[in-house]
């Protein structure tokens, strides 16, 4: 059995489209470099419940890009303020402290009234009340004792001390009388009193 023959191409043969040539540049293209295949990073495990986001190598990358900026001295000087202010008021309740309207005035002797504020061993931290013309007399200090006029006058034999100042008996050394003719308030450090005035 004969095959038909393809039909004649329609139209006249002569004004068939001539083929193209292929198409040319007169440079050449430049190489697009390839992207180099990233390796596979396993995934941070995510929370029970809660469905994993990032993967450890983004999440370290993050914290290295976000770094603290340095601050400035002037605002470095105010934190640390602020900082010492809250360590300060935390450690408050940690220190000793009595108001004026706080702990017991005791009689020390005739005209003569004392508070104690700190004790500890055989030293003594305390207020001492002289009424006017209370005195106290001549004695010995196991060891040194401060004294700080706080109110009225305050005479140790010939020398005379107001508001504000400062005398320090010294250790063994005898201590002539003390007194007081306009009244007085004192605040002493030093041996227990009653150790103080035994001669």
């Amino acid at each position: 059995m004969n095959r038909p023959s393809a039909p004649p191409p329609s139209g006249n043969p002569k004004e068939a489209p001539a083929a193209q040539p292929p198409l040319t540049t007169s440079a050449t293209a430049p190489a697009v470099p390839a992207v180099p295949a990233v390796p596979a990073v396993p995934a941070v495990p995510a929370a029970p419940g809660h469905p994993s986001v990032l993967d450890i190598d983004v999440l370290e990358w993050l914290d290295e890009s976000v770094a603290p900026e340095p601050l400035d001295a002037p605002v470095q000087a105010r934190v640390k303020q602020r900082l010492l202010r809250r360590i300060a008021a935390d450690s408050t309740p940690r220190h000793l402290t009595v108001a004026a309207t706080e702990g017991d005035w005791q009689p020390f002797g005739p005209g003569l009234a004392m508070k104690v504020l700190h004790h500890e061993g055989q030293t003594l931290s305390y207020l001492l009340r002289l009424a006017p013309g209370a005195s106290l007399p001549p004695h010995r200090h196991p060891c040194d004792e401060e004294c700080l006029v706080l109110e009225g006058e305050m005479r140790i034999g010939e020398l005379v001390l107001g508001p504000g100042g400062y005398h320090l008996g010294r250790r063994g050394v005898l201590h002539d009388r003390l007194v007081s003719t306009t009244g007085a308030l004192l605040f002493l450090r030093g041996a227990v009193p009653e150790i103080a005035l035994a001669l």
